[in-house]
């Protein structure tokens, strides 16, 4: 066996996958920012600043896309925020948003937050212009595909680009995501169409209150990621076990065997451990099993990343039994790989 296939094993896809339904989505430290989604927020941003608003909606990271009810923030699933949670969510659900979408939703969601934060929808204007907002909210509606009434924007199954027939807070969402939406020419593509009226008073209103302090200043946030304890398998309604055989390469019920949640004033981190005996570990490991240098400086890469992601500790007083521990550990998972060709046994 050669280090690319130790390597190729630690980080496969089957592997990461049984990692991540394994955690809890509190644990894994997800933010927006420096990740994948942050570019498309900044650009939110400045599409926003182009039509010289000052009003910045919050954006925080959750469970689906949404609003909460009348509060000016804007929540993004959480999986945006991690390439292998994206790729996850798309095997998961058979589908993913691509970056036009991520926009087209954004700016939908930016129309709810200004809307909130403005508290536009209790003007008569408004109500003359978008009809109730007090009108019942219905999950499954039938809409008029040939009607000329409303914009066509986001693609909601499985109704088309009519999801602006739905209420009168998505109508005003979906017309003012088609206003912010550089270049669409609105003014030209509905031309002739009763909803141009709907776009050029939201043309007008914007103008009128884009450079004014919000009236709504509510923050509250609804199931932050922070907050989101339940593990990604339970997010998707799975067994994360039914994908253990496939997952190869994964060490972390060893490595929580030997680091287990521990009490003490002083708790240093497990992959320190590994960071700082890795000369000592692998000299055993080659000694100990057949497994060349390369080979075993791939595994013990693999147990201290994946002991800093799960943010292992022990008590600096047992420093002495966990040295033996980690030599014993690193040996047996060369040997597991050395008969079996895999690490978890």
């Amino acid at each position: 066996m050669s280090a690319l296939t130790v390597k190729t094993l630690v980080q496969s896809w089957e592997t990461v996958r049984f990692e991540l339904l394994n955690r809890k989505i509190s644990d894994l430290g997800l933010k927006i920012e420096g990740s994948p989604a942050e570019p498309y927020i900044l650009r939110l941003r400045r599409e926003m600043e182009a039509k010289g608003f000052f009003f910045k909606p919050r954006l925080y990271l959750t469970d689906e896309w949404g609003c909460p009810d009348r509060t000016p923030v804007i929540g993004i699933p959480f999986y945006l925020a991690d390439e292998r949670l994206t790729r996850l969510e798309e095997e998961q659900s058979g589908e993913i948003e691509d970056p036009k979408t991520i926009m087209m939703l954004l700016r939908h969601e930016a129309g709810h937050a200004v809307n909130y934060a403005f508290r536009l929808w209790e003007r008569s204007s408004w109500k003359e212009i978008f009809g109730s907002f007090t009108k019942p909210y219905r999950d499954i509606f039938r809409p008029d595909r040939f009607s000329r009434r409303f914009v066509r924007h986001i693609t909601a199954q499985p109704y088309g680009r009519t999801y602006a027939q739905k209420h009168p807070d998505e109508d005003f969402a979906e017309t003012f995501a088609v206003w912010l939406t550089p270049r669409s020419d609105w003014r030209q593509r509905y031309l002739r169409w009763p909803v141009l009226r709907k776009l050029k008073y939201v043309d007008r209103l914007m103008k009128e209150i884009r450079r004014q302090k919000p009236l709504n200043p509510r923050r509250k946030l609804a199931r932050p990621v922070e907050n989101m304890n339940l593990t990604v398998a339970a997010h998707y309604g799975k067994k994360a076990e039914i994908f253990r055989r496939a997952a190869r390469g994964y060490v972390d019920d060893s490595l929580r065997e030997v680091f287990p949640p521990s009490r003490g004033r002083v708790l240093v981190p497990a992959g320190d451990l590994f960071r700082r005996r890795r000369a000592e570990l692998r000299e055993r490991v080659v000694r100990w099993s057949s497994l060349s240098e390369p080979e075993a400086e791939t595994i013990l890469r693999k147990l201290e990343s994946r002991s800093n992601a799960l943010g292992l500790r022990y008590p600096r007083s047992a420093e002495r039994a966990k040295n033996m521990d980690a030599v014993a550990l690193a040996v047996a998972l060369a040997l597991d790989y050395d008969y079996t060709g895999r690490l978890t046994g």
